[in-house]
C-alpha cells in the first residue's frame, strides 16, 4: 500500500494513493486501526507521509561516502537528531538560510518505525516497521563542520527550518520485504549528483533497529533516516552547494520521487 498524507479541500486526510490526483481515504491514522471509508477524494496537496515523533538519523552509514568524507567506518552506528521543524513537504521549498552559504543534499532511504520498540533483536527488527519513505537530510555544512560555528556535533547544521523533506508516500514494508537492496539517486537541476543502493549500507536497516533500540525506546512513529550514498556536495571539487532556483529530486527505488525547489530566505 502506498499511504498519503494530504490536503483535500482545505482539511487534512489519509489515503491510500490510487494515482497522482485521487487516494481513497483512510480513518484511524497511521499508527491505528486503519481503514478504508469507501471516499475517493482529490489531492490538492501532498504532505509529509507522516509527522515523526522522532528525526534519528544515521551518519556515515555509506562505505564510499565514509571514504568520500575521508573518515574512518565507524564501529556503531552514530546517531544524531533533526527537531522537529526541520520537516518539509514535497514540492515545498527547502529554504537556504540567512546564516549559511553551504547547503547540501543527502538522499536517503527512511524507515517509519510502526510500533513501540525496545531491545529489539536483528531477526525480530522489521516487524517493527510501518514502512518506508524518501528522505532528503538537507545539511548546512559550515555550521555542521565549522568549530567557530559550533560544529563538530551535527544536530544544529541539519536542524535548520525545512531541512527534513520527507514523501511523497510511504510504501507499507510487505512491499519492500528487502529494503537494503533499493537503488537511489539525487538529481539536482536534472543532473544526477548520486546513484547508488542501499546494500552499500555499513549498518543495515535491521541493525539499525537493533542498534538503536538497545539504548533507547524507538517509539512509534519515528522515523530513521539511514544515511546517504557518495556524491555529496562538499565532497565534490570544487564543492557544489544548493542555490537559489535549484530543483532537487531525491528518488528511491519502489518509493518514488521526492522533488523541491530551493529558495533564499526572506
Amino acid at each position: 500500500m502506498r499511504i498519503v498524507r494530504f490536503l483535500s479541500g482545505g482539511t487534512e486526510h489519509y489515503g491510500r494513493q490510487l494515482d497522482d490526483q485521487t487516494a481513497a481515504e483512510i480513518e484511524g491514522g497511521l499508527l491505528g486501526q486503519r481503514r478504508e471509508t469507501g471516499r475517493r477524494l482529490r489531492i490538492d496537496k501532498l504532505l509529509a507521509p507522516i509527522v515523526p515523533t522522532d528525526i534519528l538519523c544515521i551518519g556515515l552509514n555509506y562505505r564510499e561516502h565514509a571514504a568520500e568524507s575521508g573518515s574512518a567506518i565507524p564501529e556503531n552506528p552514530m546517531l544524531f537528531i533533526k527537531s522537529s521543524n526541520a520537516l518539509n513537504n514535497p514540492f515545498d521549498p527547502i529554504p537556504v538560510p540567512r546564516r549559511s552559504s553551504q547547503v547540501d543534499y543527502e538522499a536517503e532511504l527512511a524507515v517509519v518505525i510502526g510500533k513501540t520498540a525496545k531491545h529489539v533483536s536483528r531477526r525480530d527488527a522489521l516487524a517493527y516497521v510501518l514502512g518506508y519513505t524518501c528522505a532528503n537530510d538537507v545539511s548546512a555544512r559550515d555550521w555542521q563542520r565549522e568549530k567557530r560555528l559550533g560544529g563538530g556535533q551535527f544536530a544544529r547544521g541539519k536542524s535548520f527550518d525545512g531541512f527534513c523533506p520527507l514523501g511523497p508516500c510511504i510504501v507499507t514494508a510487505d512491499e519492500i520485504p528487502e529494503p537494503n537492496k533499493l537503488r537511489l539517486r539525487t538529481l539536482l537541476n536534472g543532473q544526477v549528483m548520486q546513484d547508488h543502493t542501499t546494500a552499500d549500507m555499513i549498518f543495515d536497516v535491521p541493525a539499525l533497529i537493533e542498534s538503536l533500540s538497545s539504548t533507547m525506546t524507538l517509539r512509534a512513529g519515528a522515523v530513521i533516516l539511514t544515511g546517504t550514498p557518495q556524491g555529496v556536495g562538499f565532497a565534490r571539487n570544487p564543492p557544489v552547494w544548493m542555490k537559489d532556483g535549484d530543483v532537487v529530486v531525491v528518488e528511491v527505488e519502489k518509493i518514488g520521487r521526492l522533488e523541491n525547489p530551493v529558495r533564499r530566505e526572506v
